[in-house]
């Protein structure tokens, strides 16, 4: 498995507020695959977003269900740098008719 693998993969976990999948809203800041685990950053859109258990949650179901050699893996949940609207990608704004 790749990192674009992931990020591929990951496509298909929707951010449930918007709609949008968590790579195209800027959400997964940086996947590491490391040989004893797969480290992945993410964020969310504010602090008080209670549905940070749902996308992680979400992320470890396709993930294992596409990898089933997945073993140890850390979904790390980092506020720094805060996320913003200029994360978005260009089919997101798009989504959203913001282009």
């Amino acid at each position: 498995m790749t990192e674009d693998q992931i990020l591929d993969t990951l496509r298909s976990v929707m951010d449930p507020e918007v709609g949008i999948n968590i790579v195209d809203m800027g959400l997964v800041y940086s996947v590491e695959i490391k040989p004893e685990e797969v480290y992945i950053q993410i964020t969310m859109t504010s602090p008080t977003c209670p549905l940070h258990g749902v996308i992680t949650r979400n992320m470890d179901k396709i993930l294992r269900s596409t990898f089933p050699e997945l073993g140890a893996m850390t979904i790390e949940l980092v506020w720094k740098p805060p996320w913003t609207p200029d994360r978005l990608s260009a089919d997101a704004k798009k989504q959203l008719g913001w282009n």
